[in-house]
């Protein structure tokens, strides 16, 4: 068994209180360790670390910045199989796909920024010969980033990352359900001599760790991905203080597949949306809206595609699914899938837990499920599952389509399929979503904006808007006499 302090400091450093927790490995259902619990007394001790050391970083030159988040980068690259194995060992997910997904996404999220950082360029418009505006950029100070169980390293250097670079320190919450590749973050600034205080990682709960952060006097911002609820909470409690908030929360999102586009790449694509990292991604394409001229063709692609995919050991090359992430939400989805018949539901494959053998008896499965016959405003298609449930849904017009696509109260993402060059570009506009991705899922670029509307959050990661977020932006105007 071991023990996952947090990183304060430059330290390793226990619970102020001495207080544990039990971190299980999902594919097993055992515990594989302990992590410490923060509070406030430890946040405290993380945010006068990270207060300290702001002075010297915020003053470092943009290059020196890079230099030295270019060498966090460099560390994980060293042992980038070890990471895939920790965050495979914490979250349940195939090892094969952490190593090619989503260490691989960390080190460039780290190494985008510190690039972007070295060529952002100061704003300058000059109206007339005698009047120059200039923005400019300095950084807010010590800022929390806490960030979800579902891409642990991935979306904690996605927040880490362009905070780092603006010239902030960071005080940065994983998930306490995966805390594994965090700690080893820590472990690799660390060696790297990375300067003390800039980097603190506080390890724990929500309503410990989590909630000291946002309720801390010296935090300037905090960037969340996560629930909605827990969204919604954060909001309230930085309203008061008009705290900076950025917060990517839920999603339920739909993939529109019409007559006039290729119908094998878009099931094949559809499935690969809804049941990638076991469903547990907040761009999954949960709710499958096809035409109804070809729903009999395209529900038979999507079923054979489901149904070849391999629930199995993480550890294991030919695992498709791996484990659900916790045990509770392994009852939560299983409690979706009794909801979905309940409601009439058909179950065209899938549908229930499933019993991996050897080391993996007593992990936490479930078998890719497909599901038609549902009304678009029923629970099972209303609220975020989060996990490898996709339900089907007939249309006979864009109308129609879009009522459904738009009627709940997310809006992260949307896929649309079509050939039509004036259709994708409707739909496209009309979608209540922050991404819309047409012929393709999954597609991403740094440097774009990245958010929802509605319930989905509020702010836009990504490139200059995150850039941007951890700043404060000033605005000089001078007169030429």
């Amino acid at each position: 068994m071991i023990r996952l302090p947090h990183w304060i400091n430059g330290m390793p450093t226990p619970p102020a209180d001495g207080n544990w927790m039990d971190v299980f490995e999902p594919a097993t259902g055992a515990a594989y360790g302990a992590v410490a619990n923060g509070d406030a007394a430890d946040v405290d001790a993380a945010v006068v670390a990270a207060t300290r050391a702001f002075p010297g970083w915020s003053a470092l030159p943009p290059s020196e910045r890079a230099h030295w988040m270019h060498r966090l980068a460099d560390g994980i690259e060293a042992r980038q199989q070890a990471f895939a194995n920790a965050e495979s060992k914490d979250n349940g997910k195939p090892v094969h796909v952490a190593a090619q997904v989503d260490i691989p996404r960390a080190i460039l999220n780290l190494r985008y920024f510190a690039g972007a950082i070295e060529h952002l360029q100061e704003t300058q418009t000059r109206p007339t010969a005698l009047i120059t505006h200039t923005t400019t950029r300095r950084p807010l100070g010590v800022v929390g980033c806490i960030s979800p169980w579902n891409l642990p390293l991935y979306l904690f250097t996605w927040k880490v990352a362009p905070a780092l670079a603006a010239g902030n320190c960071v005080v940065g919450k994983p998930s306490e359900v995966t805390p594994l590749t965090a700690h080893m973050l820590g472990e690799v600034a660390a060696e790297i001599g990375f300067p003390p205080g800039v980097l603190n990682i506080v390890q724990g709960g929500g309503p410990t760790a989590g909630e000291a952060l946002v309720t801390h006097p010296d935090i300037k911002a905090i960037s969340f991905t996560g629930s909605t609820a827990v969204g919604r909470h954060i909001a309230a409690r930085a309203a008061g203080r008009l705290l900076k908030v950025s917060l990517e929360l839920g999603g339920k999102n739909p993939t529109i597949v019409f007559p006039d586009t290729d119908l094998d790449r878009a099931a094949h694509e559809a499935a690969r949306a809804a049941f990638a990292n076991q469903g547990e991604i907040c761009l999954c394409g949960s709710r499958i809206l096809v035409h109804a001229s070809i729903m009999d063709a395209f529900r038979e692609r999507l079923v054979a595609h489901v149904s070849a995919l391999t629930v199995g050991d993480p550890s294991d090359a030919a695992t498709d699914v791996g484990a659900l992430v916790s045990e509770a939400h392994f009852r939560k989805v299983c409690g979706y899938l009794d909801t979905a018949r309940a409601e009439g539901g058909r179950v065209l494959t899938g549908g229930s837990a499933v019993r991996v053998p050897g080391r993996c008896a007593d992990g936490w499965f479930v078998a890719p499920t497909v599901v038609d016959g549902l009304a678009p405003g029923c629970r099972t298609n209303q609220e975020e599952i989060f996990g490898p449930v996709a339900t089907l849904m007939p249309f006979e017009t864009e109308e129609e389509a879009l009522a459904a696509a738009n009627g709940t109260d997310y809006g992260l993402a949307a896929s649309v399929w079509t050939d039509s060059l004036s259709r994708a570009h409707r739909m496209a506009h009309a979608l209540d979503s922050g991404l819309v991705w047409v012929n393709c899922w999954m597609e991403r670029d740094l440097g774009m904006p990245f958010g929802g509307v509605k319930q989905s959050g509020v702010g836009r990661e990504g490139g200059r808007y995150a850039l941007d977020f951890f700043s404060d932006i000033k605005t000089i105007t001078v007169r030429h006499e």
